[in-house]
């Protein structure tokens, strides 16, 4: 697969490494709700046409390396 996208007047390429952190980095995201978290991002990021390329949920933050076309904001998603 290339790295660059097409749309239809444009040529993209857009990854973005996206950390989340629960307020005062409690370690709350670990176990089930590791999972839950996990995915409730996949099922997000399909509805949205965003590649989720890597994720790793940590027991205090999650990091997340995702495809996003331009045609949706990093904030958005």
């Amino acid at each position: 697969m290339s790295r660059l996208r097409k749309l239809s007047h444009s040529i993209w390429h857009c990854q973005y490494h996206i950390v989340w952190v629960p307020k005062y980095r409690h370690r709350i995201v670990a176990g089930p709700v590791g999972n839950e978290v996990s995915t409730c991002i996949r099922a997000f990021s399909d509805q949205n046409h965003v590649e989720v390329v890597e994720m790793s949920v940590q027991p205090y933050h999650v990091h997340v390396i995702a495809i996003i076309p331009p045609k949706l904001s990093v904030s958005d998603f």
